[in-house]
């Protein structure tokens, strides 16, 4: 499967194309240290273009497109081919242009890993962006690892995905904000600044609830809290009222509740009919289009935690959503996250390829955790976002809390998009 055709793309607020390209020329050249000239000069000429015939610098990319996760997988996808574009506009790697080489896993562990060896043992390719769901990237790393092969996880949040094996030897990096660092978050919204202390926990039955719902209770529990109520269910649910009606029964403030899209719909959904009157939070999937659509917009008012916001006062991420709905035509954008971490998981990985000067493997390892330069991405700048002994992105300081305003996501808070719009510093 190869990337949609070209699409034009509007250039950032105030930026003219041509300028724009050469900047993006000039990081990903001086990365590499590969030319001082482009890195002083914010407009040089010419241009790098791409050698006709050159060998393609191939990239993995393996996410659900198809099936009941396909509404995140091809958000991912977008993101990553609107990266791609880009990068290949100022000449690719050195003249080679950048292909991605995509595969459906369908949201099925087994799928995700005939996937993951096709392309790592078959094809090959110099690294890979993969997997939505925790999961089918679980069945799938040992892949990787064993062939010292770079993965770049843009989507998937499970906890134990870069926990698997210590970042020194790991060859599994993360774009996204795992759910340990969203469990914490949520705890500390409920129950510290809002003084809740009856919560309510739901969780589905796959890997990703069972993670989430083990990272939710650690974190009350160090809170001093317990929850009242904790109510599991499996993919595919039709209602959830039952279950609302004895969370609203044992006198719950708030539910949260850990499980993707469709079932975060049914949950919302189901609030009326229950007659649920407290809070109701989620990690990241509560943000995904599905859930307003599909709950008839009973979700008004849902709170989840994001690493990017939609934020008419910030140009530079309202020039990339703007490029990204150019770039998708007809196909709808389930999910701003999936496609932005994407895209930026692209950007920075190719960083640090130019910075391995086209080595894979160990050099490109090597590169990611130490970055010489940082990359201005739109969910966020990453400075310094590896290191040897790290390999998640995000730090806690770095997500927010959004909530669905009339069918749109906004911030809770007014001063976090004021926040959003500073260098966020990763913590350790």
């Amino acid at each position: 499967m190869t990337p949609h055709a070209a699409r034009p793309i509007p250039p950032a607020a105030g930026t003219c194309p041509r300028r724009r390209r050469g900047l993006l020329a000039a990081a990903l050249l001086a990365g590499a240290g590969l030319s001082a000239a482009w890195a002083a000069d914010p407009a040089p000429a010419p241009l790098p273009v791409l050698s006709p015939g050159a060998k393609p610098v191939r990239v993995g990319f393996i996410c659900p497109l198809s099936g009941g996760s396909g509404d995140f997988g091809n958000s991912a996808r977008l993101g990553a081919e609107l990266a791609l574009k880009e990068i290949n506009e100022v000449g690719g790697f050195l003249g080679r242009p950048i292909e991605l080489v995509v595969r459906d896993d369908k949201a099925t562990p087994d799928l995700g890993r005939a996937a993951a060896e096709e392309l790592v043992r078959k094809e090959p390719v110099a690294f890979t962006l993969g997997y939505c769901n925790t999961g089918v990237a679980m069945k799938s790393l040992d892949v990787f690892q064993e062939q010292q092969h770079v993965l770049v996880v843009p989507v998937a949040t499970g906890t134990a995905i870069t926990a698997k094996y210590p970042a020194k030897d790991s060859y599994i990096f993360r774009t996204s904000p795992r759910d340990q660092i969203q469990a914490a978050f949520l705890v500390e919204e409920v129950v510290v600044r809002r003084g809740l202390k009856k919560i309510a926990l739901f969780a589905d039955t796959t890997g990703y609830g069972e993670g989430g719902l083990n990272d939710l209770k650690r974190f009350l529990a160090e809170k001093g809290v317990e929850a009242v109520q904790i109510s599991r269910f499996d993919l595919g649910v039709s209602s959830l009222a039952n279950e609302l009606r004895e969370a609203q029964a044992a006198g719950a403030e708030a539910v949260i509740a850990y499980s993707v899209g469709p079932e975060l719909a049914v949950l919302n959904a189901s609030r009326a009919a229950a007659k649920y009157t407290g809070l109701v939070l989620g990690p990241w999937p509560m943000s995904f289009r599905t859930v307003w659509d599909k709950s008839g917009g009973a979700a008004e008012g849902a709170m989840t935690v994001q690493s990017i916001v939609p934020d008419l006062n910030n140009e530079r991420r309202m020039s990339f959503i703007a490029r990204l709905k150019r770039h998708a035509g007809d196909t709808p954008i389930a999910s701003l996250m999936a496609a932005a971490q994407t895209y930026d998981a692209l950007h920075l990985t190719m960083r640090a390829y130019f910075q391995a000067r086209g080595e894979s493997g160990p050099a490109l390892k090597k590169a990611l955790e130490n970055l010489q330069r940082a990359y201005t991405g739109v969910v966020t700048t990453h400075a310094k976002p590896f290191s040897d002994e790290d390999h998640d992105a995000f730090s806690g300081n770095m997500i927010w809390l959004a909530q669905w305003k009339k069918g749109q996501l906004a911030y809770v808070y007014p001063d976090d998009a004021r926040k959003a719009a500073v260098i966020q510093r990763k913590q350790k």
